[in-house]
């Protein structure tokens, strides 16, 4: 393969990607479902915002935003099934008890810990060794403000967490099991390993003070862009959504087997921070992971940062050990 020429690196000489919105499927079939692949994404967002900005306080908390984020997925799980990116990307049984997994271990063991050593519970450690008070003038912001920052500051923080990833080994380990995956649909953000899910969710937004409202409408927004991020469904995404927000098809390129296509879009919500730093590669791609596709079972999962971080030791240290080849660095 002979790639395509992005900046200064050359895409998709190693796996196929393809570069440029022009050259990206289009939702097929008459004007009604032309309409509603279009302007979903749009319509979520705003309704998911405007629920929480107008909410009454009695409904306006976590235990709704759980339930809200379950039956939207839910949702589209089942637009999944109606008009798929790929029919290689189709869920099929094993997948899914695999996703169930982790999703079970995400709203379980990981929300545990994250609650003793997450990012909230550090920054309310060192709250108060540091005067914060000249920061409280955020709670005077408009609403809607305090959610974007919210948002941003904690995405900001995970661009560099994720970009830091690919180019430090150690970080790499974990993160790599990820990139492991060889299909979307709507629970793949979930799968990985429990070291890289938990890095991956740390923050500083915590150290500002904002209403609470404004952290449920951080939500909505991380909810209704963030989603689309590991998702089977071909939309007609609007020109402005994919220059501002992050979409499946940016992150089907990071997942891409070509190397230097999996080293672009590390933003999670807002794509112009790539854009901004110069890792923005617009395009999509459908054959998605690592040594050639190998799918990795769960407890292989579990273990493979570990094991190969232990391979990697004895290889420096000059005992034997078979070499592996790194996809990242």
């Amino acid at each position: 393969m002979d790639g395509i020429r992005v900046g200064k690196r050359i895409i998709g000489s190693e796996a196929p990607v393809t570069i440029g919105w022009e050259n990206i499927g289009r939702v097929e079939g008459g004007p009604v479902k032309r309409f509603i692949f279009t302007w979903f994404q749009p319509v979520a967002l705003f309704a998911l915002i405007a629920f929480w900005y107008y909410a009454p306080n009695s409904i306006a908390k976590a235990s709704t935003a759980i339930g809200i984020g379950i039956a939207f997925k839910a949702l589209l799980l089942g637009l999944e099934w109606v008009n798929p990116r790929y029919d290689s990307w189709r869920l099929t049984w094993k997948e899914m008890v695999t996703d169930l997994f982790y999703v079970g271990l995400g709203y379980t063991v990981l929300r545990i810990v994250d609650g003793y050593i997450g990012s909230d519970a550090i920054v309310h450690a060192i709250q108060h060794s540091f005067d914060w008070d000249k920061f409280a003038w955020f709670t005077g912001l408009p609403l809607l403000v305090q959610a974007f920052l919210i948002s941003f500051i904690f995405d900001f923080g995970q661009y560099w967490m994720h970009r830091g990833m690919h180019n430090w080994y150690p970080l790499w380990l974990p993160h790599s099991v990820h990139h492991y995956i060889t299909q979307f649909n709507i629970n793949k953000g979930a799968v990985g390993n429990p070291v890289e899910l938990f890095l991956i969710g740390l923050g500083i937004g915590g150290l500002f003070d904002f209403l609470p409202r404004a952290a449920l409408l951080a939500g909505a927004i991380s909810l209704g862009v963030g989603v689309y991020m590991h998702i089977n469904v071909r939309f007609n995404t609007p020109r402005w959504w994919r220059f501002v927000f992050n979409t499946t098809e940016h992150h089907s390129v990071h997942h891409s087997q070509d190397f230097e296509a999996s080293r672009s879009n590390f933003a999670g919500i807002y794509i112009f921070i790539d854009r901004i730093f110069g890792t923005c590669v617009d395009g999509e791609a459908e054959v998605l992971g690592l040594e050639g596709g190998r799918r990795m079972a769960i407890r292989e999962q579990m273990t493979y940062p570990f094991t190969e971080g232990w391979r990697s030791l004895k290889e420096r240290f000059g005992r034997s050990a078979p070499a592996q080849p790194v996809a990242a660095e």
